[in-house]
């Protein structure tokens, strides 16, 4: 777990180094040349390096192992970041479409346009490297910071192909018009990542159940164990990027406690080893009668 952790947290300051690099090229790229738009790409790269800091420190506040205040552990802080960048993600389009607005009405055009061409390209590779990166160790990890982190880096990317598309339209025949259209559709792009971004987040915020596949695991080990008769009131939900899994199993009622804790031990590995990080907590129930079995088997060693 631990080494779980610092893979996130190097990953996390990957993407904030890479963002700090990219505003400052950007913004400095736009004032010299006099580009609105790659101005308004500088800020939209100030809003990723601000998500890029708060999935920094969502990751190392999410590894923390529980405390009096939060037994449970501090992975919620990840589904809240994914929130606020998600958030993050739907400002940058209404500041894309804001600025494509007013460049309708604008009939100067920029001057150095290959400095602003040359820039777009070293951010649209930065940010496809690291987005990537980000989300190799988001799926590896569950971790929803980076993932959101990542969706941000996408979303960069989109918007810079939209200006670097509009620097080359107006280098080339000088119909400004373009730059601002292109930017639109950019922003229509990045506005449906942060809304499928938000949605999800506010969903694991409340608890929502695991996915049905990752029930359907869950449901298999149960039932594929030998020891196990039946079991009930399987509840699931998410917490940052561990798995919280609480269920009553129904074992022989003859069992000895140390086999029950012992076939409890092995069920809980199985489901770790297929969806791990968890935290699973299997209350057990003599077998009674239940209307799904009828009367209470006997074990095979009882028979």
């Amino acid at each position: 777990m631990e080494e779980m952790n610092d893979l996130k947290k190097r990953t996390a300051r990957l993407s904030v180094l890479s963002n700090t690099l990219l505003v400052i090229l950007k913004f400095t790229v736009g004032v010299y040349s006099g580009a609105v738009s790659i101005v308004s790409e500088a800020a939209h790269s100030g809003v990723d390096l601000v998500a890029a800091l708060i999935a920094f420190y969502a990751v190392r506040k999410s590894g923390k192992p529980p405390d009096e205040q939060h037994a449970y552990g501090h992975g919620k802080v990840e589904n809240l970041s994914g929130v606020i960048e998600a958030i993050l993600i739907i400002l940058a389009a209404l500041w894309i479409i804001y600025e494509a607005v007013h460049k309708f009405y604008k009939t100067e055009a920029p001057v150095f346009l290959e400095y602003g061409i040359l820039v777009m390209l070293v951010s649209i590779v930065v940010n496809w490297y690291v987005s990537n990166r980000l989300l190799k160790v988001a799926k590896a990890t569950c971790s929803q910071a980076l993932e959101a982190d990542a969706l941000h880096l996408r979303s960069d990317i989109w918007s810079s192909l939209g200006v670097l598309g509009g620097l080359a339209v107006i280098r080339i025949s000088g119909y400004m018009w373009l730059d601002p259209a292109i930017a639109i559709i950019v922003a229509i792009v990045v506005f449906r990542a942060g809304y499928t971004m938000t949605k999800k987040s506010l969903y694991e915020l409340t608890d929502v159940s695991l996915p049905e596949e990752e029930e359907a695991i869950i449901r298999r080990i149960l039932s594929a164990h030998p020891e196990s008769i039946d079991f009930h009131q399987l509840r699931t939900r998410r917490s940052g990027s561990r798995r919280l899994i609480d269920v009553h199993l129904i074992l022989y009622k003859d069992m000895p406690i140390d086999k029950a804790h012992t076939v409890c031990d092995q069920i809980e590995a199985e489901i770790e080893a297929e969806l791990a990080p968890c935290d699973i907590t299997i209350h057990i129930e003599p077998c009674g009668y239940y209307a799904d079995i009828g009367a209470c088997p006997l074990s095979e060693e009882n028979k």
